[in-house]
């Protein structure tokens, strides 16, 4: 039998626990060129709140009924695919529960013993990707500019810090609590900003001068239009997800400091990471070898369990969590 988390109803505002269901089914027979995974961890993303909604956006919304969709990492116990054998491990979009039938395409085989499997969904899968090519790709960060990293302490902002760090840059976040405040600085991030405690737009004068050459920016709203204020000539906003609205999204703020993208003669840009596919080795290996030089740490937090995946994903956007959220089957 397989345990799954289901799409019960779409989300009015903030995710519910009545949004769910945790239900039991057979697991049908494989056909020819499946493989059968039994999932081991699931990923705790922000994008999961955006996928529960109606319509398409990069990607179609969850059907009602249909199983919550997610990254997850598992092992092949069943194969009628020559291209995968019993004990192989795979990362893909595996959906939220116990086992998966799936096929080659969006399966990636990974290699475990040296990295925790879980860490493929964190440090060395979507997150740390999309924070690679954010960065690298959309933020063409130079040597001695100043990045400002808003979510900072998430596993997308921490991965962006550290890779700016190691490209020579300033690094400012912005976060919430003292607690992850001086996580941020432990990581050797030169400035940090608790919004909840601290005027933004008054720390950034100070902080930041002359302005920031790199806006990365993971929250929206408030913090969004408060960080066009302060942008240097020149400057390269990269949107990579806006954590603020994603729970009412009919009533999405938008921004009111738009014109400062002209007088700073600056770009703003998106970052959809599946974009990148192509070129993940790449970023794999380079991430890889700067975790093996002590040059990127990370954190993630697990919690047992597929029964808890609703309150997980309540915790993201409470900010409750600390680490990058990661359900152990």
């Amino acid at each position: 039998m397989n345990t799954q988390v289901l799409l019960k109803s779409r989300p009015n505002g903030m995710v519910e626990i009545d949004n769910f269901e945790i239900k039991q089914s057979e697991i049908p027979a494989l056909q020819e060129g499946q493989i059968l995974i039994r999932n081991h961890f699931i990923s705790i993303d922000p994008a999961i709140r955006g996928w529960m909604n109606a319509g398409r956006t990069y990607i179609d919304g969850i059907e009602i009924g249909g199983v919550i969709r997610s990254f997850a990492v598992g092992e092949v116990i069943d194969s009628l695919n020559t291209n995968f054998s019993i004990g192989d491990w795979v990362e893909g979009l595996l959906g939220a529960q116990a086992y998966a039938i799936a096929e080659e395409k969006g399966l990636k085989k990974i290699s475990i013993g040296e990295f925790s499997p879980s860490w493929y969904l964190g440090i060395l899968g979507m997150p740390a990707m999309t924070a690679y090519f954010g960065l690298l790709a959309k933020g063409n960060p130079q040597e001695g500019e100043t990045i400002l990293i808003s979510g900072a302490a998430g596993v997308v902002g921490t991965t962006v810090g550290q890779i700016a760090k190691i490209k020579g840059c300033r690094v400012v976040g912005i976060a919430g609590g003292q607690q992850k405040c001086q996580y941020l600085l432990g990581l050797g991030f030169d400035a940090v900003i608790d919004y909840k405690q601290e005027n933004v737009h008054e720390r950034l004068q100070e902080i930041c001068p002359q302005g920031v050459h790199v806006f990365f920016d993971n929250v929206g709203g408030e913090i969004l239009d408060t960080g066009l204020l302060h942008l240097a000539r020149g400057a390269r906003v990269v949107i990579c997800g806006a954590i603020s609205q994603y729970n009412d999204m009919a009533n999405i703020r938008g921004i009111k400091n738009y014109m400062k993208l002209v007088t700073a003669r600056a770009n703003l840009t998106g970052i959809i990471v599946f974009d990148f596919q192509s070129q993940y080795p790449q970023a794999m290996n380079e991430i890889s070898q700067w975790i093996r030089e002590d040059k990127i740490k990370y954190k993630e937090q697990i919690i047992n369990g597929l029964e808890n995946f609703p309150k997980a994903l309540q915790m993201l956007f409470s900010g409750e969590n600390f680490g990058k959220l990661v359900i152990k089957v």
